[in-house]
């Protein structure tokens, strides 16, 4: 009966499914056609990317626990009709509104506005609620900066009506501006990769291939973190969401073979923080840097291989003395992987290869690559699942279904693309009332006027700004405040372009890891039921000689200028000089406490003269001393920490707790 079919499949389940359809295939129409623009893009479909955020937050959970059933359904129709309502109206106001009604809207252009506005703010508060607490108080600051006690603060404030028109119908800010148009553009056709991987379950595949890369040796364990959160930073960009699929699969694994929990949680945290660095997705960061500069987004990956580079070879390399340390030499026994999950990593590294190619060999655009490099993903994995599912039998592919790997590819896309649209939307709420206020020409101002005294005081001084701005806001929001007030004083300067946004892109990195909040680290910290403040400071330690990469671009400028030889020169350098900046403070020489002190000390003054040394031919020849005696470091590291373990008395136990006090480390 029609009546049955209706009760058995109308739910919100299903509702959300046909919402994920409509943005999937909508976004995948644009990327092939590009018709009508990112504007009008965006006032189609930011709606149905609230409609689905309020959809996926409403199936985990009730919106308002304190509130009865009835009431938060009855809020959840309202909120959706809402969304509907904006979806109707810019469908037949959009080019009345962008082009004939500027600056003159009629009441129900008023009307809408604000109760998009309105929505876009209370789904903030519950899903980002940092954010919202530092926009509600903008909003205040705007109406009321005339009362402001201090000159640099005062402004001569607005009114509310010129506080919603700027952050919706004006769409140059706010929340159809360039950052949601960006949202659902270049990162949503970017996401299409990440949403058919997982789907088909190629993700999951990568990391028990990298696990069975690290082999038989009990010391290598840890690098499976190391590389599966490199892999699924590839197509992740996200260092929490690395965090989950990574961590819930090799934190338990480093602890079984003794790993203490702490550093399990802290190698799993700082090799997710590396998927905000990985190209080709590069977190949301690198889509609006590319943005800001006015260059094509190939030419921000290709300088984005050479961050990455220095990240996970100084990373890995952090984590190998650390384990040299910590963890035996006897052999374990290396897991198995099914031909079917080899496959699959194979082909999911052949599709990023696929991407490369398009943007960088063939030179075609970023939306049509990211289209068809999706496509090419998705066909390979279809073929590889009917094969093994259907011509082998294979009992690894026995629970999946070829309409089940769809549907899921397809809510992956909606969800990780809503969630970032909501996020963007939100911070271009936030960097319009900066723009009406002029709080960032005034802040901008204020670092020239450093900038005149001293250059590197300026540099200090932001460095400073980002870390305040990262304690309570992700990464992406550190960057585009970063952006808008750091990057153009630093220009004025002198400051290479391209320099000035990848400091303040890895500014934004490091303030995601930095104390006293990381979502990485308390994602990592509860899977390894480790605690989280010891577990950021040891993510920290670990990457505390990868942070001096921030401050190196400046000495070491041809890293993120000009992609090449020079670029390659450089980047070497900066490796070499980040990793013996660990081999330093991880590293063992000699027995003797004291003298081993002075070699290590020694040793990293050299290294941060290969680093920061401005003569290039000066600090390549300081590089080259630095990697001998990192070759001879590694080799005495080997030789005394087993010495030195047994001194102290120290072994790892099963459940990864350390047997002895943590001075043996």
């Amino acid at each position: 009966m029609p009546i049955d079919w209706l009760k058995r499949h109308a739910n919100l389940r299903n509702l959300t499914f046909a919402l994920s359809m409509v943005m999937f295939f909508w976004v995948i129409w644009y990327c092939y056609t590009g018709y009508g623009g990112a504007q009008e893009l965006v006032s189609r479909l930011l709606p149905v990317a609230l409609m689905l955020q309020i959809l996926f937050m409403y199936q985990k959970d009730f919106l308002y626990k304190w509130l009865p059933a009835i009431a938060n359904h009855l809020l959840v129709t309202i909120y959706i009709g809402i969304c509907v309502y904006g979806f109707i109206y810019f469908l037949y106001e959009y080019e009345q509104i962008s082009i004939y009604r500027q600056g003159s809207y009629t009441t129900q252009d008023f009307v809408v506005g604000l109760l998009m506005f309105l929505l876009v703010m209370e789904l903030s508060r519950l899903a980002h609620p940092t954010l919202f607490w530092v926009n509600l108080v903008l909003i205040f600051y705007t109406l009321f900066g005339y009362l402001s006690p201090l000159d640099f603060f005062w402004h001569p404030g607005t009114t509310f009506y010129r506080v919603v028109t700027s952050s919706t119908v004006e769409m140059s800010d706010g929340i159809y501006g360039i950052y949601g148009q960006i949202a659902l553009t270049l990162i949503s056709a970017f996401l299409l990769l990440a949403a058919v991987a997982n789907g088909f379950g190629a993700q999951g595949a990568m990391i028990r291939f990298m696990q069975r890369i690290a082999g038989n040796s009990r010391q290598m364990v840890p690098q499976a973190a190391v590389l599966g959160s490199l892999s699924i930073g590839m197509v992740s960009g996200s260092g929490s969401a690395n965090a989950v699929v990574v961590g819930s699969i090799t934190i338990p694994l480093m602890k079984r073979y003794g790993v203490p929990g702490v550093f399990a949680a802290a190698t799993e945290t700082a090799a997710s923080m590396g998927g905000l660095l990985m190209p080709p997705m590069m977190g949301v960061g690198a889509f609006l840097m590319s943005e800001f500069l006015g260059v094509p987004y190939w030419d921000v990956v290709t300088r984005g291989f050479a961050l990455a580079f220095v990240y996970y070879a100084s990373l890995s390399f952090a984590v190998y003395l650390f384990c040299v340390r910590l963890l035996p030499r006897e052999p374990i026994e290396a897991p198995a992987v099914s031909g079917y999950d080899q496959v699959k990593t194979l082909i999911f590294f052949l599709a990023v290869v696929f991407l490369l190619a398009l943007m960088g060999g063939i030179g075609m655009g970023e939306l049509r690559a990211a289209l068809y490099t999706a496509s090419f993903l998705f066909v390979l994995l279809l073929v590889n699942f009917v094969y093994f599912k259907h011509a082998l039998k294979d009992p690894a592919v026995a629970e999946e279904t070829f309409l089940g790997n769809v549907r899921l590819s397809i809510e992956t896309h909606a969800d990780m693309t809503s969630y970032l649209t909501l996020l963007l939307a939100t911070l271009g709420i936030m960097i319009g009332l900066f723009t009406v206020t002029g709080f960032i020409n005034r802040m901008g101002g204020m670092l020239l006027d450093l900038g005149s005294w001293n250059i590197m005081a300026m540099i200090g001084m932001s460095f400073i700004f980002g870390w305040l701005v990262g304690l309570g806001l992700p990464p992406t929001a550190t960057y585009i405040i970063g952006a808008v007030v750091i990057v153009g004083p630093l220009t004025k300067l002198g400051v290479n372009p391209w320099v000035a946004h990848f400091f303040v892109f890895l500014l934004s990195v490091w303030g995601e890891l930095s104390p006293p909040t990381s979502l990485t680290a308390a994602i990592s910290a509860r899977i390894a039921e480790a605690s989280f403040m010891k577990t950021m400071w040891e993510a920290l330690r670990i990457c505390l000689p990868i942070t001096l990469m921030t401050f190196g671009i400046f000495s070491r400028a041809e890293m993120v200028v000009h992609p090449g030889w020079t670029q390659i020169g450089s980047t070497l350098v900066v490796a070499i000089g980040t990793c013996a900046t660990a081999l330093g403070m991880f590293g063992w020489f000699v027995e003797n406490k004291a003298a081993d002190l002075l070699l290590r000390g020694v040793l990293i003054l050299v290294a941060f003269v290969a680093l920061f040394h401005p003569d290039d031919k000066v600090s390549a020849i300081v590089a080259g001393f630095v990697l001998l005696a990192m070759i001879f470091g590694v080799w005495r590291h080997r030789r005394i920490a087993p010495v030195l373990q047994a001194r102290a008395g120290r072994r790892p136990t099963a459940t990864g707790e350390e047997s002895s006090p943590r001075a043996a480390l």
